[in-house]
């Protein structure tokens, strides 16, 4: 018999090393190497139409022969899931789909697998039972269009067995971590077990092209688990975020071979399933009666969609000495160089006094777009005088007071435009290039933030 081969894996970034070792050279991370079985040669394993493969040898062709041909989109009736994926599902697709335990992504590939009509789709769960996913189907959608097959296995082996006798148009893995491979004999979720399997269902969809959709775990850091070659495998990673306790939720790209990777969807969760949010800047404003101070409205964009958020800030005297500065939705280092920019440049005596900032609606921001309309909340919020509800900004601070420029500012502008504003604040280095007799809206132009400042509080 031949001899047994091991390797030891790191189990936090997948480094192989032939020894065991205390601290990984990749990732740094001490104690993390697990020894792993990767191969048994005296074992014959069948492996994806190992019978009817046939042997062909690729050759090099010249660039200007090749014939390109568009890629076949399956367009969905879930439109945000459209926009993420780039218009569609591509045939051959490998797409891997990550978030924390809870999110949603069950339940978002089951809602899938049952709203495409005349489409076979073969759901494969290693984490529930069939009972459990009959039960989260009749919540979601009682009367499925598709036709919608589920199967509970493990096994890739005998998952590729029913998927030839069944031939389904879509498959839905669920999850990658669950799954194991006879050609490997770690356990399920091991750093080469994913990779093998990985492997095998992506030779499966471009072969057959058939396009497979995967379930990951993520670690505690928010990075998907596994060896960071899994990412690489696949065509496209989309990344499931959210606070469980908010009802919305994030579908963000962060790699696609067939469309932009910073487009993202937003989904609302309901006790029927997620419904697909078209106007998220409607959702994410609250509709008030009256005036209240340190709250504002800033147009940020996210991938190529403009969206109107609310910015809220809280500025009060300091009781314990210490202030305190927190910013929830919003990088706390940048909120501190505003705080720094606000003192320095324009005179208010922000040292001794707590700053609380919030993104309303639970979403995170890091676009500095929403610099302007943070400052004016700020100032709003420390002189107790609130800012007309009709007047949106879009511009970012630089560290001498500047108001910068930012980019698709002709987007953002139509976005208050068509939600019913009445001013917008951008940078006067925006007016470049910019047709101002097509907006209805009144566009202020300022270049420094003392400018702001005097047109909106006197």
């Amino acid at each position: 018999m031949a001899k047994t081969k091991t390797s030891y894996f790191c189990q936090s970034c997948g480094f192989e090393s032939a020894k065991w070792l205390g601290k990984c050279p990749s990732c740094q991370q001490w104690n993390t190497f697990v020894e792993e079985i990767v191969e048994k040669a005296s074992k014959n394993v069948p492996d994806w139409k190992t019978s009817t493969q046939i042997s062909r040898v690729n050759k090099p062709a010249k660039i200007q022969e090749i014939v390109y041909t568009e890629d076949h989109r399956l367009i969905t009736p879930d439109k945000e899931l459209n926009r993420v994926l780039g218009g569609g599902i591509v045939s051959g697709s490998l797409v891997l789909i990550g978030g924390e335990p809870g999110i949603g992504k069950s339940t978002l590939m089951l809602q899938l697998a049952l709203i495409i009509p005349n489409i076979k789709v073969l759901y494969v769960s290693g984490e529930e039972s069939e009972q459990q996913i009959k039960l989260r189907a009749e919540r979601i959608l009682p009367k499925p269009v598709s036709d919608c097959y589920i199967l509970t296995e493990t096994s890739t082996q005998n998952i590729f067995k029913q998927i030839e006798v069944l031939e389904p148009n879509i498959v839905i893995i669920d999850s990658i971590q669950t799954l194991h491979s006879a050609h490997i004999e770690s356990t399920p979720g091991s750093v080469s077990q994913v990779k093998e399997c990985t492997a095998e269902l992506l030779r499966f969809a471009k072969e057959s092209n058939t396009p497979v959709f995967l379930i990951g775990h993520i670690t505690k850091d928010g990075m998907i688990a596994g060896p960071k070659i899994l990412e690489h495998m696949v065509d496209t990673v989309l990344q499931f975020e959210g606070d469980r306790h908010h009802v919305y939720r994030i579908l963000r790209a962060i790699k696609n071979r067939f469309g932009a990777a910073s487009e993202l969807g937003i989904y609302e969760m309901q006790g029927s399933g997620l419904r697909e949010v078209s106007n998220p800047s409607e959702i994410l404003l609250s509709q008030r009666d009256e005036p209240l101070s340190g709250v504002t409205i800033s147009a940020t964009m996210e991938g190529m969609r403009p969206m109107l958020i609310e910015t809220q800030a809280l500025v009060s005297t300091s009781p314990y000495g210490t202030p305190q500065r927190s910013a929830t939705g919003f990088d706390t280092k940048r909120m501190n160089m505003l705080l720094a920019v606000l003192e320095k440049r324009c005179g208010f005596k922000l040292g001794a006094k707590d700053v609380f900032l919030n993104i309303a609606g639970g979403i995170k921001v890091e676009d500095p777009s929403i610099d302007l309309g943070l400052a004016a909340a700020i100032i709003s919020s420390n002189e107790d005088m609130p800012v007309p509800y009709k007047v949106c900004f879009a511009a970012e601070i630089g560290l001498s007071g500047e108001i910068r420029a930012v980019t698709r500012i002709e987007q953002r502008i139509a976005e208050a435009q068509k939600l019913g504003f009445e001013q917008i604040f951008i940078s006067s280095y925006n007016k470049k290039g910019l047709d101002l007799s097509k907006y209805t809206i009144e566009i202020k132009t300022v270049s420094k933030i003392e400018e702001v400042f005097s047109l909106l509080f006197g």
